[in-house]
């Protein structure tokens, strides 16, 4: 039985959600994971639910909601000071659908400032803790929802990946993270970060539990011009157990320097429980993969540069305070330097740069043709293989403030993950173990375009054999 039963066969909706209300009550002075608790809008909901005779695939699960994902009535802040104010008069795609399937939204969860880091330490209402350890990240950019989802706040939360934003933290925190297929999940009602980038996916424990909210959350959206025409798949015939005659590569010269022994350890142990199964080891080579960071934050940064050019004190969020001689472009000016924080400011900077007259040719159409590259790379690899593993970061959780001094240490904690968006291949992580403090750590597994089946077959497999996703963080 997966924890996403818990709101029907027997347990009413309202108790459900009166319990992780209790649970968010109790665990979030220690870990700061939501920025908004919905807590009477919640029970609300849960009642009428109750009272109702429809009984939808997530009847009374409590659910939150990553805080760049728009809620009719409810601020949604990208926690950010810009958007201070803004409450949208609409529902994003998945929100809808969610809530169609008997979800219950409990609350917004914190992000680096519009999902731009690799630890929530760019929230402008300060950084979430992780479960396991407090004085360290949860990861980002969704840490929040990771944090609630390990500390068992929830059962599952949404968030969004635009170069391992689900992945990431899903691995630091001892958690299950899909990021599903370019195109496969709406981004209706997502503050943009990089379009071309940016999914929407589930944090849950298991790959089961993911595999029923992907199931809800996916689909062709006519709100979203990205969203793709493929049918979903029928889930329920993939999670079966059996890894048998699954091929999985392994591109072993990009597992080097930077990565720490744990990590390798429990990468190794993981490829074991899968050949144990009937999975077969391929080596495979991905020539390019090296180039993902540099290119990712070429191309991450160009689109975010434009997607938030939108930000300005005109039609929402965060307006300067004007003198009688301040004209329009002091206003732009000020309520963009007032509302923007540090990191969000680097990276406008950074994609405005490698857009502009002499140096587009140079930087942002040149990462275009390597990340066409890198597309072929895993073309030529799926020839050979199902999925392709890697860790999910090349350490665990770091400490607060260890490397918010140093951008590229912390850009290059995504090396394993920025791929799978370069390419718009889906990719999900599992725990598969621990480094010492009992950090957890995860094993990333990457697919061939629309075959989240194999994967989440895959993850399953994975669990079936393994307690890591069982295990509960001291916090909780």
């Amino acid at each position: 039985m997966t924890h996403l039963r818990q709101g029907s066969g027997g347990q009413g909706a309202v108790t459900a959600v009166e319990q992780a209300l209790e649970r968010i009550k109790r665990l979030e002075p220690s870990l700061s994971a939501f920025n908004t608790v919905m807590a009477e809008r919640a029970l609300d909901r849960a009642r009428s639910l109750d009272a109702g005779a429809t009984r939808g695939p997530l009847h009374g699960v409590p659910i939150a909601i990553k805080d760049n994902l728009c809620t009719t009535g409810v601020p949604t802040t990208a926690s950010s000071k810009i958007l201070a104010g803004f409450i949208p008069p609409y529902n994003a795609t998945v929100v809808t659908r969610l809530e169609a399937a008997g979800a219950v939204i409990v609350g917004k969860t914190n992000l680096d400032e519009f999902a731009m880091g690799s630890s929530t330490e760019n929230s402008a209402l300060g950084p979430s803790k992780n479960p396991w350890d407090v004085t360290r990240t949860p990861g980002g950019s969704s840490g929040g929802s990771a944090a609630a989802v390990a500390a068992r706040m929830v059962p599952v939360a949404l968030g969004s990946d635009t170069g391992g934003s689900i992945r990431q933290p899903a691995g630091l925190c001892g958690i299950t993270g899909l990021k599903p297929t370019y195109g496969r999940v709406s981004r209706y009602g997502l503050l943009a970060f990089a379009s071309s980038l940016d999914q929407i996916g589930p944090l849950s424990l298991t790959a089961a539990d993911a595999a029923k909210v992907f199931s809800v959350i996916g689909g062709f959206d006519a709100h979203d011009s990205t969203s793709s025409p493929e049918p979903m798949p029928d889930l329920s015939q993939a999670l079966n157990g059996d890894a048998r005659g699954l091929r999985i590569g392994v591109p072993r010269a990009f597992l080097g320097e930077g990565v720490d022994r744990s990590v390798l350890d429990a990468f190794d142990a993981s490829l074991k429980v899968l050949t144990a199964r009937g999975a077969v080891i391929v080596d495979i080579e991905l020539p390019h993969a090296g180039y993902g960071i540099p290119v990712y934050y070429l191309i991450a940064t160009a689109e975010a540069s434009s997607n938030l050019a939108r930000y300005d004190g005109v039609r929402y969020g965060h307006r300067t305070k004007l003198g009688k001689d301040d004209g329009l472009l002091t206003m732009y000016e000020r309520t963009r330097d007032e509302g923007f924080g540090a990191e969000v400011k680097r990276r406008i900077m950074l994609g405005t740069y490698v857009l502009s007259a002499g140096y587009y040719d140079a930087y942002y159409l040149k990462a275009q043709q390597v990340r066409t590259l890198l597309r072929q790379d895993y073309d030529r690899a799926f020839e050979k293989v199902d999925v392709v593993a890697t860790p999910t970061a090349p350490t665990p959780a770091f400490r607060l403030g260890e490397k918010t001094s140093d951008p590229v240490q912390m850009y290059l904690n995504d090396i394993f993950t920025v791929s799978a968006n370069l390419t718009g291949l889906p990719a999900i992580s599992v725990p598969c173990g621990f480094a010492e403090g009992r950090l957890p750590i995860g094993f990333q597994l990457t697919g061939r375009a629309f075959d989240e089946a194999t994967l989440l077959r895959a993850a399953d497999a994975f669990q079936r054999d393994t307690a890591f996703h069982a295990e509960t963080p001291p916090i909780a």
